[in-house]
């Protein structure tokens, strides 16, 4: 069975207005990125803020189109415009903040028809039905349709927001930082909502995330990202227990929270250089504790090392340190807490 997503080389450059006294600039904000989702499967997006990950979901939700590379969903070229309305059912997407996502003047009912009313020819007996039964599936009673999202708290109003990207029956679902705006206590609910509803339904995730720790606890394979590259890729244990990146390591080493050690001779020294300027050769190269003559030279490739791919000169070298004894995160050590309305 082929994969669900195939993204190959995909690459997104802004460029600057040129004034009077200036150049154009140009930015790299997706510099080449390769990857693929099987139905069922989630694929975390991890790195710092500016590192390309939202423009990465622009791109594959169809909001932005690439400058270069090929992109398949379901197994139809999404880049072709004759498939673009069709392919925008496939892929929906969940944002960040549930304050800001909801329109305030409607209330849930008319929230979750509208991507029907806007779809489909389906009568407003029938959309209401479906919008019941998703609200259900979110652990939300039909009570709650007629009330508007200010009248919720700030995970259910997350709930409303998974329902209404689901009401179009999806295969792709792109969460954008889903939990971070949310209290702790609420986001291991929410959470445990998205496993519960990709095993229903068998939906693909893209997950985006700087929170390695729910990362840890959602996804099956982790693409790692520095300034609109992919540095490290492969399965989440692989990355999580040895990590052969440089970066990566920094990631792990600089979150208390997966293992509670941290390692100093593995943080990143500096801070993220200007993505109008990215280094000649290896991007990491101006922050890492490793660096040659031969990185700043010339850019690694993205390679096969120890199971995953890896865009290292030295790779091999960690392949035999100890792999990394990762705690869980709380989420995953309590009981999975039932829906409440």
């Amino acid at each position: 069975m082929s994969p669900l997503v195939t993204a190959k080389d995909l690459v997104r450059v802004y460029r600057s207005k040129s004034g009077p006294l200036s150049k154009p600039q140009e930015l790299r904000a997706v510099g080449g990125v390769s990857f693929s989702i099987d139905a069922g499967r989630t694929l975390a997006i991890v790195g710092e803020s500016g590192c390309g990950k939202s423009t990465l979901a622009r791109l594959i939700t169809l909001i932005e189109k690439p400058d270069a590379g090929t992109l398949s969903l379901d197994g139809a070229d999404a880049l072709d415009p004759a498939n673009a309305g069709t392919l925008r059912r496939t892929v929906q997407l969940v944002f960040q903040n549930p304050y800001g996502s909801l329109n305030p003047r409607k209330t849930v009912g008319q929230i979750l028809e509208e991507p029907l009313i806007i779809n489909t020819s389906l009568r407003k007996a029938e959309r209401q039905v479906q919008a019941l039964a998703m609200m259900q599936r979110v652990g939300l009673g039909p009570e709650h349709a007629r009330r508007y999202p200010h009248m919720f708290s700030g995970g259910q109003r997350q709930r409303i927001a998974i329902a209404r990207a689901l009401m179009l029956q999806p295969k792709l679902l792109i969460a954008d930082e889903p939990v971070s705006a949310l209290d702790v206590s609420v986001q291991a609910q929410v959470l445990n909502l998205l496993l519960d509803l990709q095993q229903q339904f068998g939906l693909a995730y893209m997950f985006i995330s700087h929170d390695l720790a729910v990362v840890q606890y959602l996804a099956h394979d982790v693409l790692v990202m520095y300034l609109g590259l992919a540095v490290e890729h492969g399965p989440k244990d692989l990355i999580f227990g040895k990590p052969l990146h440089p970066y990566t390591q920094a990631l792990l080493a600089s979150t208390p929270a997966l293992g509670g050690m941290r390692h100093p001779h593995k943080m990143a020294k500096g801070e993220v250089p200007s993505p109008l300027d990215v280094p000649k050769g290896c991007v990491f190269a101006t922050r890492c504790p490793h660096v040659t003559d031969l990185c700043r030279a010339e850019r690694p490739p993205l390679r096969p090392v120890g199971g995953r791919l890896v865009a290292c000169h030295y790779a091999e070298r960690f392949l035999d340190e100890p792999a990394q004894v990762v705690s869980s995160i709380p989420a995953a050590q309590s009981p999975r807490p039932q829906p409440s309305p």
